[in-house]
């Protein structure tokens, strides 16, 4: 029998909400565009989702190629490539479930956020489910440093781009998507937040 951890791996604790709440059936296919060793893949991995990644990280790639391949060896180690969110090498609405974790806030200015976000949006199906975790000003505005833009100098000593509240909302308004949870925003001891997304988009 596995443990937690060689069922589910490393796995962001609110991505595993997403799976508790049955939004992401087995069977999916299911891209994380930026997603580094993968820790957030091996459950599906393990359940018969139908898995892509990307990372402009070769030696991270090489890692999730390795780790699917003694998992999932029926999936093709081209579906891990090495390349850029704001590019993506995927069909207009070919994939069910979209997954940022921890990539949107390393956006250079607001341009380059939102090519990275068309860009997930653009692959994405009609009725499917973006995920996405990421820094934002939520409930820390006031001990932010702001640099530029939505670049702000955390208390952490970290660098970001942030959003905010009204900025997703308008995002979820712009580009067609339904919020499947209220935004829900964690405070890390008022060192930086993190807020996590997750919409459907519109069928229409």
């Amino acid at each position: 029998m596995n443990t937690l951890h060689e069922e589910f791996g490393s796995i962001d604790i609110y991505l595993f909400d997403q799976l508790l709440k049955g939004r992401f059936a087995p069977g999916s296919s299911v891209l994380d565009a930026g997603c580094g060793s993968g820790r957030n893949l091996v459950y599906m991995l393990r359940n018969g989702y139908e898995v892509y990644g990307i990372d402009h990280s070769r030696e991270a790639i090489d890692y999730v190629r390795t780790v699917a391949a003694a998992i999932a060896p029926h999936l093709p180690a081209d579906n891990f490539r090495v390349g850029s969110v704001e590019s993506l090498p995927f069909a207009d609405n070919s994939i069910d479930i979209v997954m940022s974790i921890a990539v949107l806030h390393f956006a250079e200015d607001e341009p380059h956020f939102f090519a990275m976000f068309s860009e997930m949006w653009r692959v994405l199906k009609p009725g499917g489910i973006f995920f996405c975790r990421l820094a934002s000003d939520i409930g820390l505005k006031h001990r932010m440093q702001h640099i530029h833009g939505r670049r702000y100098a955390l208390p952490d000593g970290s660098e970001r781009f942030l959003v905010d509240e009204e900025m997703l909302l308008s995002i979820a308004d712009k580009f067609g998507g339904i919020l499947l949870d209220p935004i829900k925003t964690v405070n890390v001891q008022n060192s930086r937040c993190m807020t996590t997304v997750c919409m459907q988009k519109s069928m229409l």
